[in-house]
C-alpha cells in the first residue's frame, strides 16, 4: 500500500519546527502505534484519530497502522498534529490522494465525533510556516481569526474531519450538530471571554506624587527597572497598573512577539496583535514556577514572559518567596528565561520592565519619624532584607512614595493626563534609538557600559568616580546611574548628560529624594 503523507508543526518554546507524519498501513493483528517520541497526551491521540476517522464512514483497517513523526530525534507533545496524523492515514488507505498534503500544513485537536478543535500557539506556528514559503495550511474553524492576523497564506478552515476529505475530492458521511459547533466555538474564544480585559487608567487620576510620576516617566522613557517604597495608601498599585498608558507603543515586530506568546498561552483572542505594552501583576503567593515558567516534559512559558516587552509589577515585593525574587536576577540581565527539563530545554523571552512596589516595614509606617510604627527594629531590618543586595543592584530607580496630606478641589486641580506623559516618553526614547541606531539598542537600560564610558563628558563622569570612591554605588551601579542621567538629559532636550542630570541620575539610583 502507498504511504499517506501529511505535514504540521510543532514548538519547542516559541521555536517552530517542521513535522513530516507518514503512515503505513500493512499486513499484521489489528494495531495502530505512533512512533517518532511523542509524549502522552500525542499518544493518547490514537484513541481519538481513530474515533473521529469512523465518524465520517471511513472503514479503519483490520490490519497493523503505523505512523512516524519525523525528525525523530525532536520530542513532540500536544494534540494539535491529530488532524494531520488522521489525514495520513486516510491517505495510506486510499480514502485522499496519499500525497494531496504533502506540501500543506495541517493543524488541528480531534474530538471523538470528528469534529476539529482550536489549538494553542497557532501564530508562532503559522509565521514560521510563512518564513519558509510554505502557503497552503489547514486549520480548525476555531481559529480562523487567529491565522487570518498573518497575511500570504492560502488557509482553509475546517470544523470536521469529513470537510477534509470533501476538500481533497473524496466522500465522507457525517453529521456535525449544531451543539457541536456551539462547543466547538466556545472553546475558541474560552471562558476567559467572561472576564472583561480591565482597560489602562489615566495617570491624572492619581492624586499628588508628582515626584513619582516624574520618575515613571524616566523609567518609561529608558526602559528602566523600579522601586518604590511607601505605607499602604500612598498610590504605588495605582500609579504601576498606569505604567503602560505612558510607555511608547510597541513596533510591529514587538507586537508579533507579545502576540506569540498570548498564542501560546490561550488568551491572544482576549488582546488581539495590539501596540499596547503587556502587564502582569502575579500575587505575592504565586510560587517559582508561574514566575518563571514550569511543566513537565517541555516547560511552558511563566509571568515573566508573558510580560515580554511591558510591565512585571510585584506587589509587597518582599513578601515573594526568596527563591522566587532570586529567579528574577538572570533574566533582568539577559532579557531571556531558559527552562531545561528532561525532554529539552525551552527558551523564552522575557525583556520585561520590572516595577516593585513595598511597605517600608511589616506594618507599613516607618517613614517620616516613624511615630505611627508598631515594629521592633530588627522586624523592620528583616523585613526589607528579603530584597536581596543583588536584585536592589539589578533596580535603576528607587524611589519613596510618600502619602498626600492634602486634597484639593478638582476646579483648581491641574494634573498631566497619561497621553502629555506619553507624548513626552515618545519624544525621548526616539532620541535613543537615533543614537543607538546601528548599536541596535532601542533605549538606555541597553547602552553598554562601555559606550556610556566613551561617550560621557568628564565632568559627569567625575561625579560617578566620587560615588564609586565612597562605595556609595557599586560598578553596576555607576553604569545604571549613566544610562539614567542619559535618559534625563533625552527627556531635557539635550544631546549628552550634563553634571545636573548626572547628579540626578545617583540620586534616583540611591533612593536619595
Amino acid at each position: 500500500m502507498a504511504i499517506g503523507e501529511a505535514m504540521s508543526v510543532g514548538l519547542v518554546g516559541l521555536k517552530a519546527f517542521i513535522i513530516q507524519i507518514q503512515a503505513f498501513i500493512s499486513q499484521g493483528l489489528p494495531y495502530f502505534s505512533i512512533i517518532g517520541l511523542p509524549d502522552a497526551s500525542l499518544s493518547e491521540a490514537r484513541e481519538r484519530v481513530k474515533s473521529a476517522c469512523q465518524a465520517t464512514g471511513f472503514r479503519w483497517p483490520d490490519t497493523r497502522v503505523t505512523v512516524n513523526l519525523s525528525p525523530a530525534s525532536m520530542p513532540k507533545r500536544g494534540s494539535s498534529h491529530d488532524l494531520a496524523i488522521a489525514a495520513s492515514v486516510l491517505g495510506a488507505a486510499g480514502t485522499i490522494p496519499h500525497d494531496a498534503l504533502s506540501h500543506t500544513v495541517v493543524l488541528g485537536e480531534l474530538n471523538l465525533d470528528g469534529t476539529i478543535l482550536p489549538i494553542n500557539g497557532l501564530l508562532p506556528i503559522l509565521l514560521h510556516v510563512r518564513e519558509l514559503g510554505i502557503h497552503n495550511v489547514i486549520v480548525p474553524k476555531g481559529n480562523e481569526e487567529e491565522a487570518a492576523l498573518v497575511p500570504g497564506l492560502k488557509v482553509a478552515a475546517l470544523r470536521h474531519v469529513g470537510e477534509l476529505i470533501e476538500l481533497m475530492g473524496g466522500n465522507a458521511r457525517y453529521t456535525l450538530s449544531e451543539a457541536s459547533c456551539a462547543a466547538m466555538m466556545s472553546l475558541s474564544s474560552g471562558a476567559e471571554d467572561a472576564i472583561a480585559v480591565p482597560g489602562i487608567g489615566d495617570m491624572n487620576e492619581v492624586v499628588g506624587q508628582e515626584m513619582t510620576k516624574w520618575a515613571m516617566q524616566v523609567a518609561a522613557a529608558g526602559g528602566h527597572h523600579m522601586l518604590m517604597t511607601g505605607p499602604p495608601g500612598s498610590g504605588k498599585t495605582m500609579l504601576a497598573s498606569r505604567m503602560p498608558g505612558i510607555m511608547c507603543p510597541l513596533i510591529e515586530t514587538e507586537q508579533l512577539e507579545v502576540a506569540s506568546i498570548r498564542s501560546i498561552c490561550g488568551t491572544l483572542h482576549r488582546y488581539g496583535i495590539t501596540d499596547v505594552p503587556p502587564f502582569e501583576a502575579p500575587h505575592h503567593t504565586a510560587s517559582h514556577a508561574s514566575l518563571v515558567g514550569g511543566g513537565s516534559g517541555l516547560a511552558g512559558p511563566g509571568a515573566i514572559t508573558r510580560s515580554h516587552r511591558g510591565i512585571l509589577f510585584m506587589d509587597e515585593a518582599p513578601e515573594f518567596a526568596p527563591r522566587v525574587l532570586q529567579s528574577l536576577r538572570e533574566p533582568l540581565e539577559s532579557g531571556y528565561i531558559a527552562l531545561s527539563r528532561a525532554k529539552g530545554t525551552a527558551y523564552y523571552p522575557a525583556r520585561f520592565q520590572l516595577i516593585m512596589a513595598a511597605n517600608p516595614c511589616p506594618c507599613g509606617f516607618a517613614y517620616g519619624n516613624g511615630e505611627r510604627c508598631t515594629c521592633r527594629e530588627r522586624d523592620r531590618v528583616r523585613y526589607f532584607n528579603r530584597l536581596s543586595g543583588p536584585i536592589l543592584d539589578r533596580i535603576d530607580i528607587q524611589t519613596e512614595v510618600l502619602p498626600v496630606e492634602r486634597l484639593h478641589a478638582s476646579d483648581g486641580q491641574i494634573c498631566e493626563d497619561s497621553r502629555t506623559m506619553r507624548s513626552r516618553v515618545i519624544a525621548a526614547r526616539s532620541a535613543a534609538r537615533e543614537r543607538f541606531g546601528e548599536y541596535g539598542w532601542s533605549c538606555n537600560a541597553q547602552a553598554s557600559g562601555e559606550w556610556l564610558r566613551r561617550n560621557t563628558s568628564l565632568s559627569a563622569l567625575a561625579l560617578i568616580n566620587r560615588a564609586l570612591e565612597t562605595k556609595r554605588l557599586s560598578l553596576r551601579g555607576a553604569d545604571r546611574a549613566m544610562r539614567l542621567a542619559w535618559t534625563l538629559a533625552d527627556l531635557a532636550g539635550v544631546c549628552s548628560p550634563r553634571r545636573e542630570e548626572m547628579i540626578r541620575g545617583i540620586a534616583m539610583r540611591t533612593r536619595i529624594t
